[in-house]
């Protein structure tokens, strides 16, 4: 079941709704540079489990609309809010991969985890996607700085040269072709400007903030979202469990998906 969600005037997000009529909601958010689609081996299963699971093109991605502006942190979790609140979702889990984890944690301080019983963090790009002054974890600032031009000049390019460094596993061509639709249907400038986002703003505040029991996964051979974030998310929220991935890269929610799926439905279950 898809339907649109209009969050501000002109601006329609996308949403996937798998087993609309349960009441335990997982509402996902997918990572840069994908869409919800990045879940597919999520949504095979889980609503087999008795869950619903929603998942979202957030602005400028897959099936969303995607206007000029509005990428920052701030607008994306308001996105969110108001998508909670139009259908109405009480008591859910918040789970977010990359750019999506950051997302969350916006989410989880700028709306105080707004209707969230449980918070799921997926290789998450928090607190600071780049190394900072006194924050010595992440990518360095040109890195990200590489990617936005690189966006800019052969962006099917960028994003066949990404599909290698998002995973660890070996790919088919087939996996790979799929990987790089995924991320080929968002706009240019909607791809560039969350690198921007990724860039430019941080979150220690908001993760601070978190009261939530969380659940942090971390792929050990991460070359995205370094396995040191990890760490530092583990350590700064008082209720969580970080689990390591041994054998995957940025995309365990693939590369490992039987142990993804059996630690989420244990803590989803707890």
């Amino acid at each position: 079941m898809g339907y649109y969600v209009q969050v501000e005037p002109s601006v329609n997000i996308y949403v996937e709704d798998i087993n609309p009529t349960s009441e335990k909601v997982i509402l996902f958010v997918h990572g840069w540079p994908a869409n919800r689609r990045l879940f597919e081996y999520q949504f095979n299963v889980f609503p087999g489990m008795g869950y619903r699971c929603i998942g979202i093109d957030i602005r400028g991605f897959g099936q969303s609309d995607k206007p000029w502006e509005g990428y920052s942190y701030d607008r994306l979790a308001d996105d969110i809010r108001v998508i909670v609140d139009t259908l109405g979702l009480k008591h859910f889990t918040l789970a977010g991969h990359s750019v999506g984890g950051a997302i969350v944690i916006r989410y989880m301080g700028r709306h105080r985890g707004y209707g969230v019983d449980k918070l799921a963090l997926f290789a998450a790009a928090a607190p600071s996607f780049i190394q900072r002054p006194g924050f010595p974890y992440g990518l360095q600032a040109n890195e990200v700085n590489q990617l936005i031009q690189q966006t800019y000049d052969n962006r099917p390019q960028m994003l066949a040269d990404l599909t290698n460094m998002f995973f660890y596993r070996a790919l088919t061509p087939a996996f790979k072709e799929w990987f790089f639709q995924l991320g080929i249907v968002a706009s240019g400038y909607s791809t560039a400007n969350i690198l921007v986002t990724l860039r430019d703003e941080v979150l220690f505040a908001d993760v601070e903030s978190i009261q939530a029991p969380t659940l942090i996964f971390q792929g050990i051979h991460d070359q995205i979202c370094l396995p040191q974030l990890a760490s530092v998310l583990h350590q700064q929220i008082q209720y969580s469990k970080l689990i390591w991935f041994e054998h995957s890269g940025h995309g365990l929610f693939w590369e490992e998906q039987e142990k993804f799926n059996r630690e989420l439905l244990t803590f989803l279950t707890a």
